[in-house]
């Protein structure tokens, strides 16, 4: 047998069993879209409100207490807090290095899977056409065998085949608009965390006192 022949088998499977993938896909999608939004929402802080109390801790040099106030919090931002105030008796250069550290396994909790948002927002529609192409190329040949259906039984086989496009439509918008939605929370918090960050370093530099019970036993003390 001929490779076109071959290939031409292939497509006369028509567009069924793409409009299956399209379903498999879209139960992936949502699935994805349930999962990141209880992760996120989950860890969702008053940030204004930590801020200003751990600035009070800071400025009083209350190390100890600002981690045990952070502890309780399953936010990226106390996360890369406690980071950096676990480092408070090494020196600033510390602080920052553990702070940018905890700042990137952060991001890649917070990013995780909306690649495949990504992924099926992007190609979810292409999915679609190739399923509607398959549908028309099976439509001609079905004339071909029946040329008395004339032009209606071509129509009917388009429009059937049609639907494959418009399912990857309903697969791919939703989940554009759902990965620009989740990228938008990771980038506000990824920018608390900054501030979070700026705020213990610029304690750190204006020399605030660290307490003895905050201080690392084993580690050297910050110059002052």
């Amino acid at each position: 047998m001929r490779l076109t022949e071959r290939i031409l088998s292939f497509t006369l499977l028509g567009s069924e069993w793409v409009l299956w993938v399209l379903i498999a896909l879209s139960i992936i999608s949502v699935a994805v879209m349930v999962e990141r939004a209880i992760f996120l929402s989950s860890r969702g802080i008053d940030f204004d409100d930590l801020a200003k109390q751990l600035g009070q801790f800071l400025k009083a040099g209350d190390v100890a207490g600002a981690r045990l106030m952070l502890a309780g919090l399953r936010g990226a931002e106390s996360r890369v807090a406690v980071a950096g105030l676990e480092q408070a008796a090494r020196g600033s250069e510390a602080i920052s290095e553990a702070m940018a550290a905890a700042k990137s396994r952060a991001r890649l909790d917070m990013e995780r899977n909306l690649g495949v948002l990504g992924t099926l927002g992007n190609n979810a529609p292409f999915i679609g056409l190739f399923g509607t192409v398959l549908g028309i190329i099976k439509a001609f040949a079905d004339l071909s065998h029946n040329q008395a259906g004339g032009a209606a039984a071509v129509m009917s086989g388009i429009s059937e085949a049609l639907v494959a496009t418009a399912v990857g439509l309903m697969v791919a918008i939703p989940a554009v608009v759902a990965f620009n939605f989740f990228q938008g929370k990771v980038r506000t918090a990824l920018g608390r965390v900054d501030a979070m960050a700026h705020l213990i370093l610029s304690a750190t530099a204006a020399g605030t006192p660290v307490t003895p019970s905050a201080a690392s036993t084993s580690g050297p003390k910050a110059e002052r």
